[in-house]
């Protein structure tokens, strides 16, 4: 079975398992997918101010670009509910490679040189961070490619605003399941988009994800110049679509 049919199934809601094929990298964005980065450098983020980002970008690869305080990163145009969501990353030769997917802006998938780590923690690559360490140690060394491939349920909350359910994480890193069925609920980090270098265009998109349940996904600046490419999301519901400022 390809790795297209089985996301196309995910779209669909069927099937319980989650194993894409990651054995070959760059991996080919299945139909349905929406493009977020593509090989030609074609992209689908803002900065955290809602313009343009200053990220490089050179044969379909980005690098994140710090501003000395962290604050730099950028966030998808597109914004969803549930999703599977893939990304090629490449960290750097000196440093510890500290970077991350950010899901809702809430929730971080955590990018770092783990490699040849005997015991990982939840600051490590494959975390979820604040709420759950990678089950395996499968990171590779610098200078060669990787994968995360994530399936995002989003946290359900009440007309209250509360949290009525929480949401899971099942995410494959480099062909190892390094999250499965992980769990969560109020964002922990004092450093996520929306508490820390927050912009009035992201305190518009976190009122309304509180809302709604959907919103953008982040590439975190933190300092490294880790380097992305081929950075897409298939949503798995209707809810998914691009967030325009000012949009109710």
């Amino acid at each position: 079975m390809t790795v297209a049919l089985l996301l196309a199934m995910s779209a669909l809601g069927a099937g319980s398992d989650f194993p894409p094929d990651q054995s070959k990298l760059p991996v080919t964005p299945p139909k349905g997918a929406t493009i977020l980065l593509d090989d030609k450098g074609n992209h689908k983020f803002l900065s955290m101010a809602g313009g343009a980002i200053d990220w490089p970008i050179e044969n379909g690869v980005i690098t994140s670009t710090s501003n000395r305080k962290n604050q730099n990163h950028i966030v998808s145009k597109l914004h969803f509910k549930d999703a599977d969501i893939h990304v090629e990353f490449l960290l750097p030769e000196k440093g510890p490679g500290n970077s991350g997917v950010y899901i809702h802006g809430n929730y971080e998938v955590q990018v770092f040189n783990s490699y040849g780590k005997e015991k990982v923690t939840q600051d490590d690559a494959g975390a979820v961070y604040g709420f759950s360490p990678p089950l395996v140690n499968a990171c590779r060394k610098p200078g060669e490619w990787q994968v995360f491939d994530i399936r995002y349920r989003a946290p359900r909350r009440d007309d209250k605003g509360t949290i009525v359910e929480k949401g899971t994480i099942t995410a494959w890193y480099n062909g190892q399941k390094v999250q499965d069925g992980a769990t969560f609920g109020e964002p922990k980090s004092t450093f996520h988009p929306f508490r820390f270098g927050n912009t009035p265009y992201l305190d518009a998109i976190r009122d309304r994800q509180k809302k709604t349940m959907t919103g953008p996904v982040f590439l975190q600046d933190h300092g490294n110049p880790v380097k992305f490419r081929n950075v897409w999301v298939v949503p798995v519901d209707d809810k998914a679509f691009e967030y325009e400022p000012g949009k109710k």
